[in-house]
């Protein structure tokens, strides 16, 4: 008679997100150089934002300093940043915020 053994399965342990599958954001930065109405130009037009969406995006970047236009995946957001140098503004890439916090600081890309 042949005993058989129970057979483990395998344990996966949830490993944190990587960093190329963490979500990441574009910040526009505000600059004393662009008008508010080439701002939510930029906006609307590369965003494809309704122009109220833009114009608010615009009024935070004006009143707050900042503005988070986009979120997603790092490599979207490095071309959204470069997009937004490219129409002249001035604009970061940051980790959103939640599963780790690595202190990982804005870059400019």
């Amino acid at each position: 008679m042949t005993a058989s053994l129970p057979v483990a399965e395998p344990e996966t342990v949830g490993e944190p997100r990587t960093r190329s599958q963490r979500l990441w954001c574009t910040v526009v930065h505000d600059d004393p150089v662009n008008t508010m109405s080439y701002v939510t130009w930029v906006f609307h037009s590369y965003f494809g934002f309704p122009v109220s969406l833009a114009h608010a995006r615009m009024l935070e970047v004006h009143t707050a300093g900042r503005a988070v236009v986009s979120r997603g995946a790092r490599e979207r957001m490095e071309v959204d940043v470069t997009a937004m140098h490219g129409y002249g503004l001035r604009a970061t890439i940051e980790l959103l915020g939640g599963d780790d916090a690595l202190g990982e600081a804005s870059e400019e890309v």
